[in-house]
């Protein structure tokens, strides 16, 4: 069945997992978060999957061995196109509504190093200066780690030091759950935003590229 929207039960289910991230709430409403999260967000990687390429579905249990919140859960549903390690095009439910999102999600050192160093230099870092402002101008939130202070060695006035701050970047538009996002105009929504994010996405394969670094086991 192809996609025909996200349900609001999925908004609903979100909104109790919020209040009560327990292994009880979940299992309780299980079938909800496979009919009316797991089950649209396959169908939308499906429809997208043409012009942007396979989608990982995202688990929705929580790492939580070294982290200090312990809830077991995600509070999101999240599918990712993954076009080089850490760089590509994401989609995600939540109670807050659907987000779209491209660009770089990972900061491995090497990336990072790749990064600034494209960024410095006038040919590649200005075609980056011109993606960035236009998809500022568009309305789009510009997202990623960024430092507090500028990199070691980079000078005060550098045109650039906004974006060298940044270990990650991407950009994300949040649709609140409106009567349309349960529709197949979701689809439409994202696929716009994802089809503005292309560019970014082209700059960031050419030229930080997935982590070279080995894989942690």
């Amino acid at each position: 069945m192809g996609f025909t929207g996200i349900p609001d039960e999925a908004f609903l289910f979100y909104e109790g997992l919020e209040a009560d991230n327990s292994k009880t709430y979940f299992s309780r409403h299980k079938h909800l978060y496979e009919e009316a999260v797991r089950a649209p967000m396959l169908a939308l990687a499906d429809e997208l999957a043409e012009e942007f390429g396979d989608a990982k579905l995202f688990r929705p249990y929580r790492d939580v061995r070294y982290a200090k919140d312990k809830s077991p859960y995600k509070t999101h549903q999240g599918v990712f196109v993954d076009l080089m390690p850490g760089i590509g095009f994401y989609a995600e439910v939540s109670a807050a509504g659907v987000q779209a999102a491209g660009g770089l999600f990972s900061q491995a050192p090497d990336q990072v190093a790749r990064f600034r160093a494209a960024v410095d230099h006038d040919e590649t870092g200005k075609p980056l200066e011109t993606v960035v402002a236009a998809l500022d101008a568009a309305g789009y939130e510009r997202g990623g780690e960024r430092l507090k202070t500028r990199p070691r060695g980079v000078p005060e006035d550098h045109p650039r030091l906004d974006l060298l701050r940044h270990r990650s970047l991407y950009a994300s538009r949040r649709f609140e759950p409106e009567p349309w996002v349960h529709t197949a105009r979701a689809a439409d929504r994202v696929r716009a935003c994802w089809r503005d994010f292309r560019p970014l996405i082209e700059w960031l394969c050419a030229h930080v590229r997935g982590s070279e670094l080995p894989r942690r086991p």
